[in-house]
């Protein structure tokens, strides 16, 4: 199971929404570039970059998350706004090794399959949900589209990936939906990655079971409730790897 450390963007800052609330932020950090080349050099095996003004339609930090591609050597997954094909060519380009695709994913999900096939392996599906519901457009719309009647249809459109946000969960570092993430682990065939609720290394290990192949952390490492060494290290023992 491997780290996914997050860099949510919002006006050029790394912050914290809770639940998806734009109204209920924290601004942790003034430069997103200097946190990705700490994150690689504790040895987070991915970056997980969230554009929150793109996903909203209200701007893009877009040369930012280039200026974090080029700044690292850690592969960069990046989501937010990614709606179309040339947003996604765009960050391709820059040197994101996957985009994550949401809303259109739901609306378009022809877009998946086309992008999937000319970029095998960098492009991922993002479904954020609340109470099993899917929500598009930044969080703040109701798809009327459940989660698990989804993600089964995922393996045939050439996805890589899908990421999993409980929104409900996100951000209140009050743990993850195990069983929940569990009944999507074997509604696919393709790696899942939890999003939302990890609080502890508890929470990670309570993950461990099941059968997740990532999880990503933003507001715990950033209060220090433990490192990105640490994390790294219970996720390699989970797998029964080496450090």
């Amino acid at each position: 199971m491997d780290l996914y450390p997050a860099i949510d963007l919002r006006g050029g800052r790394v912050v914290n929404l809770v639940q998806g609330d734009f109204g209920r932020e924290t601004a942790y950090r003034d430069d997103p570039v200097a946190v990705a080349q700490e994150y690689e050099a504790a040895g987070a095996p991915w970056i997980h970059v969230v554009d929150l003004d793109a996903a909203r339609g209200t701007g893009h930090n877009r040369e930012l998350v280039a200026a974090i591609a080029g700044a690292v050597h850690t592969p960069v997954q990046c989501g937010g706004g990614v709606r179309d094909d040339g947003v996604a060519e765009a960050l391709l380009g820059v040197g994101v090794q996957r985009v994550v695709i949401g809303t259109a994913a739901v609306d378009q999900p022809e877009l998946v399959a086309r992008l999937g096939a000319r970029h095998p392996g960098h492009v991922a599906v993002g479904f954020d949900h609340r109470d099993g519901e899917v929500r598009v457009r930044g969080w703040v719309e109701g798809s009327g589209a459940q989660l698990l009647d989804l993600v089964p249809a995922l393996a045939a459109t050439g996805a890589a990936a899908v990421v999993v946000t409980d929104i409900g969960r996100d951000g209140m570092l009050a743990g993850t939906d195990v069983d929940g993430m569990g009944a999507v682990v074997r509604a696919t065939p393709l790696p899942v990655i939890a999003s939302g609720g990890v609080g502890s290394l508890d929470d990670l290990r309570a993950l461990g079971g099941t059968g997740v192949a990532g999880v990503i952390v933003g507001r715990a490492l950033y209060e220090g409730a433990f490192t990105v060494q640490e994390a790294v290290a219970v996720l390699h023992s989970i797998d029964g790897r080496s450090r």
